[in-house]
């Protein structure tokens, strides 16, 4: 009997002050609170997490705690992001997210640009690009968004020519003029770099290519410039744009000190967007 009159005090409860009041009542909230004051940051390791990591103490003194939790795929985060796992994610371009937001039906919003990392084609086999051999084979990110950008890229430089419809996410298919008879493999863009001695070249992330030790203003053979369209960017779920985490994280990122750390750290690596 007193089992069941505990049951119904505590339905009461619910029912007269809301599920809300009736956490807090209990100490239920006190979990919730703690959270509250976390800001947690999906990111990959290089550049990205190594950015944040000098922002926690500036975010500590606004009053919250910086954590970082690094992955190490363009996938996993955005998912991460709209699960509700994480406050944001800072490690892709816009275009890519746009891509995967449409793809997957997700709300994600940019909260803004922070940094380029310029895309580069690299080879262990060759120095100059003008080497490459006729019917070169060219690994490429196998996503719609750097698979597209890497072609653009090879475009830019005057390798191949794409269709002019073919936009931000163009494919091998819209390749329409290929002199050299390059032939692109698609791969998962955090194999590329582990694929270098198999191929005659790759065109490879900036992150990517760094956390491999490569060098994109030196050891790249062709790099894209600083007015890259594709900036990285940190990303929300809409509506979270103007929340206090997000206007605190994006304050501290695109501040002189983050600049400041950039261009020392990264050597014309990286380079800041803001």
């Amino acid at each position: 009997m007193k089992k069941l009159f505990s049951i119904l005090t505590l339905v009461a409860v619910f029912l007269t002050i809301g599920a809300e009041e009736a956490h807090a009542w209990f100490g239920w909230g006190k979990k919730k609170d703690v959270d509250n004051k976390i800001i947690k940051v999906g990111a990959t390791p290089v550049p990205h997490s190594e950015i944040l990591e000098i922002i926690k103490q500036d975010v500590e003194a606004k009053g919250y705690k910086l954590e970082i939790v690094e992955f190490t795929d363009y996938v996993t985060p955005n998912l991460a992001l709209n699960d509700n796992e994480i406050d944001a994610n800072f490690f892709q371009h816009k275009p890519y997210m746009d891509r995967f937001a449409k793809d997957r039906r997700l709300e994600l919003v940019s909260a803004g640009n922070i940094h380029v990392e310029p895309f580069g084609l690299y080879s262990e086999k060759y120095k100059n690009i003008n080497d490459l051999p006729n019917g070169a084979v060219i690994a490429i990110p196998n996503d719609p968004s750097n698979g597209g950008r890497a072609l653009l890229l090879m475009e830019a430089k005057g390798f191949i020519k794409l269709d002019k419809n073919a936009g931000l996410h163009a494919t091998e298919f819209d390749i329409i003029d290929n002199p050299k008879k390059f032939k692109f493999n698609s791969l998962e863009a955090a194999q590329l770099p582990r694929v270098l001695k198999d191929v005659d070249a790759a065109l490879i992330n900036g992150n990517f290519a760094m956390e491999a030790g490569l060098n994109p203003v030196k050891d790249a053979l062709i790099i894209e410039g600083a007015d890259s369209p594709y900036a990285n960017i940190v990303t929300v779920l809409k509506g979270n744009e103007n929340t206090e985490k997000t206007k605190i994280l994006m304050e501290l990122l695109q501040s002189e000190k983050v600049a400041d750390f950039i261009n020392k750290k990264y050597n014309g690596g990286v380079i800041p967007a803001f």
